[in-house]
């Protein structure tokens, strides 16, 4: 029988898929250091960002198969290592592209219209500053007319576009491995829908002129300070990708300076204990890594895991 274990949860639905088909899958959490001992007893691990499982443990475990990722993000799996042992490793990057879009499009609506501000000030200051606050927060944008940059223009970048086109904003995307994407917009409704094609620019043309910028790149500094020069005054800063994609000191140097007029941010340096500087600023949106946490999302996830371990197993029980 193959043995499954699902040390950061799986959903229900990807979950009944697998024992259907007469796999056993454990949901008990092995904690990190007992998984040296334990993991070697089960052909799959399933984790999402809480369990590493790095090299000393890959080597430890030959019987272990496949190590699957509940997302989009490998860097808490030694990938390469475990590739070059045998393991196959997987993730899901298509289930959670429009469950992250939407996060990042609840930012850019919370930062535009003070949202994220007007929620912290209304209950301690609504009902005796109430004309004050709504002179505080009577500056806000449409979306309109506005230039979105996207830094990494694949499955959930794309998905960002989407939105903006139905918005009616200039879409500037950023991809070096991209040089266009076909964005098709449906109607509910309607039989026919209509596509557009939107080409990549290069980095220093987005940072001029965009009014937001989401990052959508699975690692690495891709924004600090050399970058935030070069961007608009005013601009406003997204990341649901992953913490230190945007540098969290040149981050809040920006805001103190008024280069930046707000962040929205769900991914942080340190999770799961970001910096107070971080919280604690007034200009940030935040939210707890919550990019791919809708329930939709999570079915998806499970599903598109429990058919990728089934097809690598074919018939073996």
């Amino acid at each position: 029988m193959i043995r499954i274990l699902a040390n950061d949860g799986i959903h229900p639905d990807g979950k009944l898929l697998l024992e259907e088909a007469g796999y056993e899958v454990n949901t008990n959490k092995i904690p990190q250091d007992e998984l040296m001992t334990k993991l070697n007893d089960y052909d799959v691990i399933i984790v999402r960002s809480a369990t590493k499982v790095r090299k000393d443990l890959i080597d430890a475990c030959p019987n272990l198969k496949i190590i699957a990722r509940a997302g989009v993000g490998i860097d808490n799996i030694d990938h390469e290592h475990a590739r070059s042992v045998g393991k196959l490793v997987i993730n899901t990057p298509a289930a959670s592209s429009q469950s992250v879009a939407e996060l990042t499009f609840a930012h850019i609506f919370s930062l535009s219209r003070y949202l994220f501000d007007a929620n912290r000030q209304m209950p301690s200051k609504g009902n005796t500053e109430f004309k004050g606050l709504k002179k505080s927060y009577s500056k806000g944008m449409q979306l309109r007319g506005k230039t979105i940059g996207i830094i990494g223009f694949g499955r959930i970048g794309q998905e960002v576009a989407r939105i903006a086109l139905g918005l009616g904003m200039n879409i500037l995307p950023v991809d070096p491995y991209l040089e266009s994407a076909s964005i098709s917009l449906e109607a509910p409704g309607q039989e026919s829908a209509f596509t557009v094609n939107i080409r990549t620019v290069e980095m220093d043309k987005m940072l001029a002129k965009a009014d937001f910028i989401t990052v959508h790149v699975p690692g690495g500094n891709i924004l600090g300070t050399p970058e935030i020069a070069k961007m608009k005054d005013g601009v406003r800063l997204i990341n649901t990708s992953r913490g230190g994609v945007i540098d969290e000191a040149a981050l809040l140097a920006g805001i103190e300076s008024g280069k930046i007029a707000g962040a929205g941010i769900d991914v942080f340096v340190g999770e799961p204990t970001p910096s107070d500087a971080m919280l604690q600023n007034p200009k940030i949106s935040l939210t707890p890594h919550i990019g791919a946490s809708t329930l939709q999302a999570q079915s998806n996830i499970g599903l598109e895991l429990a058919d990728k371990i089934l097809a690598f197993f074919g018939d073996d029980k």
